[in-house]
């Protein structure tokens, strides 16, 4: 498994997009563009749960990020997230990062991150279930308690379809 490529066409398109309906964004660089999970399905249900409004958080393992030479989020950072089909579903903006133990999470953030049945007890199970995929995936060792990084995010543009454009 793995998750989607961004489609760079339609990424760049969105982005321009986004720039042209938010003037605050015109001298900014095209942000980075990526997807949830490590499925083309997981993709597509997390991209859904950012535009709807559902999910406002995520969380990784501090070791992939290190093991991929990847910085860890900013606060005030864009992203583009791409759906299954790597085309662009929204512009988020990092709002708040806390690196800590996995266990360390707290019964708001699992609400936030609006995944399953957003409980910290569902949330501890679905993401040792994830980190262990993407730990086998990556070569990593993964401890009981491993090193999470623990993002907020905020929306700051969802892509809508130009049919429920149509009806609003």
């Amino acid at each position: 498994m793995s998750a989607p490529e961004p489609n760079e066409g339609a990424v760049s398109a969105f982005w321009e997009q986004c720039r042209s309906e938010l003037p605050e964004l015109s001298a900014l660089a095209e942000p980075e563009a990526w997807a949830f999970g490590d499925s083309a399905e997981m993709a597509a249900e997390l991209a859904a749960l950012v535009t709807a409004g559902t999910k406002r958080a995520t969380a990784g393992l501090v070791a992939e990020y290190r093991a991929e030479n990847e910085p860890l989020p900013k606060v005030g950072e864009l992203s583009i997230v791409v759906g299954g089909d790597g085309i662009p579903a929204s512009l988020i903006r990092t709002t708040e990062v806390r690196v800590g133990p996995l266990e360390s999470v707290d019964d708001q953030f699992a609400w936030d991150e609006g995944e399953g049945d957003r409980s910290r007890d569902g949330w501890l199970r679905e993401h040792r279930d994830f980190f262990e995929r993407v730990a086998v995936q990556s070569g990593l060792s993964l401890s009981s308690n491993p090193g999470t990084v623990f993002e907020r995010f905020e929306v700051l543009y969802p892509r809508t379809s130009p049919a429920a454009s149509a009806t609003d």
